[in-house]
């Protein structure tokens, strides 16, 4: 009797010691989720037709690494890494383009802290390859954080800061109408610490009333700086930091589905810019301002992409203008149309024709044609 109770007991603590290791297990796992890695790859070949710039050539255009996944059960964390085949100047490349952690308990208050996009125009925060096009359009480009128009390091639309957004206003479905997102960032640009210690306010309001159509308007406030010799316009030379003023605002409008893409976006901007944009750490001691150039600029662009057959072929065309003084004697406006077809999911080719009507140069070289294509890759 007392043997069958011995073994009772000692198949009890046994059990007891088993069920306590599975629940830590199970905690453990629950605290941190399986990474997700994900990715995407573009190659380019384009062709320039203006007179005396003739060139064409293939280009590997990027390769992203994307890791994401949960800790905690609240947190989302997101590394991704980008490679190009920039040979120009290969110390750009490889590097990280985004490393943030974001707080995703309440769906109408999410915290997120890190390298992010900044919460500016529809199209700065879209899939490259969900775009449509080879290029992002023009006044985005130069003004919202990749080529800025500042001077400030090619950014991808990246910034280093503390970002807050939500959805509310649930529709009868429980499809939110209204989503917000505002952000306090460095203003310098991606992997770049302040200068001036003035942080830039980005964000913005979109409204949608039915699903796959949204209206938006985007403010941002901040500078850019530079820590170096500058001269005023009185012709006085100085040596310390130098702040140029970004004031800007955006009007967007989409509709969106599986197929179709109409979408188009308004850009104003005021500020001056510096002389020479930042490529290495030697240009950013140079804080001369580029007067000439004045303190306006805006942009805008339209863009369509209808089917041809659902799901597989489909035609695009857009009307993509930026006038970098905002004036129309320099602006440059580029009218493109062109045809994507769609492997799978996976794999897809991007094809367009350009017209460009330059102003800013020379009377008899306003006008050229480009060609490019694209293959896009997902995994």
């Amino acid at each position: 009797m007392k043997k069958h109770i011995l073994t009772l007991l000692l198949a009890l603590i046994a059990t007891s010691v088993c069920a306590q290791e599975q629940k830590e297990q199970k905690e453990k796992k629950g605290w941190i989720s399986a990474p997700k890695f994900s990715g995407y790859f573009l190659g380019t070949y384009v062709a320039n037709f203006q007179e005396d710039n003739k060139s064409n050539t293939f280009n590997v255009r990027l390769l992203r690494l994307i890791l994401k996944g949960k800790i905690f059960g609240d947190f989302e964390y997101t590394v991704q890494g980008q490679a190009n085949g920039n040979t120009k100047d290969l110390g750009s490349s490889p590097r990280i383009v985004d490393v943030n952690i974001e707080w995703q308990r309440y769906p109408f208050c999410r915290v997120k802290a890190g390298l992010m996009k900044i919460p500016f125009t529809f199209e700065n925060p879209m899939h490259p390859i969900d775009i449509g096009f080879s290029t992002l359009a023009q006044n985005v480009t130069a003004l919202s954080a990749f080529s800025d128009r500042s001077g400030s390091v090619s950014s991808n639309g990246r910034d280093i800061g503390l970002l807050l957004q939500g959805d509310f206003l649930a529709d009868g479905t429980g499809r939110p109408q209204m989503h917000y997102e505002v952000g306090v960032f460095n203003g310098q640009g991606i992997n770049q610490a302040d200068v001036d210690h003035r942080k830039d306010i980005v964000g913005g309001i979109t409204y949608s009333p039915v699903k796959g159509v949204r209206v938006g308007i985007y403010g941002w406030e901040g500078s850019y700086a530079r820590k170096g010799k500058w001269t005023d316009r009185d012709g006085v030379e100085h040596d310390g930091v130098k702040s140029l003023a970004r004031h800007r605002y955006a009007l967007s409008a989409e509709y969106k589905d599986e197929d179709w893409q109409l979408r188009t976006e308004y850009i104003h901007h005021t500020g001056y810019g510096f002389k020479n944009r930042y490529q290495s750490k030697d240009d950013a001691k140079d804080a001369e301002v580029n007067w000439d150039g004045g303190d306006k600029a805006d942009g805008v662009y339209a863009t369509l992409v209808a089917p041809i057959i659902p799901g597989k072929f489909r035609a695009k065309a857009r009307y993509d203008m930026y006038r970098p003084t905002g004036d129309w004697g320099h602006s440059v406006s580029r009218y493109e149309a062109g045809l994507n077809y769609l492997f799978n999911k996976y794999v897809e080719i991007q094809t367009e024709y350009t017209l460009v009507n330059d102003r800013s140069l020379a009377a008899d070289h306003h006008n050229y044609s480009m060609l490019s294509a694209q293959l896009c890759v997902r995994f």
